[in-house]
C-alpha cells in the first residue's frame, strides 16, 4: 500500500509500486490533465508537480510517493478561475493543439516556487526538456514571462489633440 496526497487530497492505492504515476493519475483517478506523450520522459507533457518540482509522471514509480505531495494541472485551477499561470498561457493564446501545455503550465508552476522572479534563462531550463511540435514556443515563453515579469499598470491612451 502507497500513500500520498494528490491535489491536497490523500490516495491510498495498492497498485504494482513499479506502475507509474501517470497511469494511476489518468486511469484510477481521472485527472487527465498529465498527458501520455512518450513514456520514456523526453518530451514532458505528463509533467506533474511532486513536492514542488516538476518531475514526469511517466517514469515516477508509485513506490516513491510515499508521504509525498502530488500536483497535478487540476489542482492549479479549474477552467472557470484558472490560477496564474494557466490564465497567462491563456492571455498569451500560448496553445494551438494544446497537448504540451499541461506540462509547460506545470513546469513554469515549479520553477516559480523555487524562484518567485526568474530570469528568462531560468524560464528557457526550465522549459528546455517540455517539446511543442505545433511551433508555440515563442507564445509559451511570452505566456511563462507575462506570469513571471512583474508589470506595471497600463496606463489610460493619452488624448488626442
Amino acid at each position: 500500500m502507497v500513500s500520498f496526497t494528490v491535489n491536497g487530497r490523500r490516495v491510498e492505492t495498492d497498485a504494482d509500486p513499479a506502475m507509474p504515476l501517470l497511469y494511476l493519475l489518468r486511469g484510477e483517478l481521472k485527472l487527465n490533465g498529465a498527458k501520455y506523450g512518450c513514456g520514456v520522459g523526453q518530451c514532458g507533457s505528463c509533467a506533474v508537480l511532486v513536492d514542488g518540482r516538476s518531475t514526469f509522471s511517466c517514469l515516477l514509480p508509485l513506490a516513491a510517493l510515499a508521504g509525498r505531495e502530488v500536483v497535478t494541472l487540476e489542482g492549479l485551477g479549474a477552467g472557470d478561475k484558472p490560477g496564474p499561470v494557466q490564465a497567462a498561457f491563456i492571455a498569451e493564446q500560448a496553445a494551438q493543439c494544446g497537448y504540451c501545455i499541461p506540462g509547460m503550465i506545470v513546469a513554469v508552476e515549479g520553477l516559480l516556487r523555487r524562484d518567485a522572479s526568474p530570469d528568462e534563462a531560468a524560464i528557457r531550463d526550465a522549459l528546455q526538456p517540455h517539446l511543442c511540435r505545433c511551433g508555440t514556443h515563442a507564445r509559451i515563453l511570452r505566456a511563462a514571462l507575462r506570469v513571471t515579469t512583474p508589470r506595471a499598470p497600463a496606463s489610460a491612451p493619452e488624448p488626442k489633440r
